[in-house]
């Protein structure tokens, strides 16, 4: 089995391998390729972003600069913002849905090491060689997600449809949709209803006003 099928079976796996070392230095070097782009350039950000991640939703855009380890394990969906510094260790996969926003600093990292020092050290392959190994756990993020500045999303975890996560939390169990979860370790904290429209915030709508079909949560 090649090593990015181990990743997958979420088999250890071994990530100074050729066949993965060659992935990532592509990738890396695209990501200074777009990190030395101006803002304005649109069509040629447009252009790198297409060969580092897997799959881009049209109306999509990332602040910069972006951090990719693997690149083309990460789907995202349409209408995505990312801000300044957003990194996705995407050793396993990263499925990002439609509609989400990434504030400053968002990290996403799926890949676990052994917990025991010796074992992180190295361990055997099965003709008795020394090996650096670890392995993965995908991280899916549901439609309509609003991620704070420094949210760290961490291996296995999955954060379902409408969720608001608040800044500097760290996610390390899924959470249900529709809820504001916050904290370190992040947990939830309320369920997210029409109480939380912002018509019942008049002082700050000022003279906008909300789209009636986006009022329902």
């Amino acid at each position: 089995m090649r090593e990015e099928e181990k990743i997958f079976a979420g088999q250890l796996f071994a990530p100074g391998a050729p066949e993965l070392r060659a992935i990532k230095l592509r990738t890396h070097n695209l990501n200074n390729d777009y990190n030395a782009t101006y803002e304005d350039e649109t069509e040629k950000r447009a252009q790198i972003l297409s060969e580092i991640v897997g799959e881009m939703g049209e109306g999509s855009f990332i602040q910069g600069p972006v951090h990719f380890h693997y690149g083309k394990h990460t789907v995202i969906g349409k209408r995505f913002f990312g801000n300044f510094n957003l990194t996705i260790q995407d050793d396993a996969k990263v499925t990002i849905g439609d509609d989400c926003n990434f504030g400053p600093n968002v990290t996403i990292v799926t890949p676990i090491h052994p917990m025991i020092a010796s074992e992180r050290f190295a361990m055997l392959d099965a003709e008795g060689n020394q090996k650096h190994l670890c392995y993965a756990r995908p991280v899916t993020i549901g439609n309509d997600c609003w991620l704070g500045a420094n949210v760290v999303v961490c291996p296995g975890v999955t954060i379902g449809n409408g969720c608001v996560i608040g800044a500097g939390s760290v996610v390390t169990k899924d959470i249900p949709d529709n809820c504001f979860a916050a904290g370190v370790p992040c947990r939830v904290i309320r369920e997210i209803t029409e109480a939380d429209s912002m018509v019942n915030k008049p002082e700050i709508l000022a003279d906008y006003r909300v789209m009636e079909s986006f009022v329902s949560v």
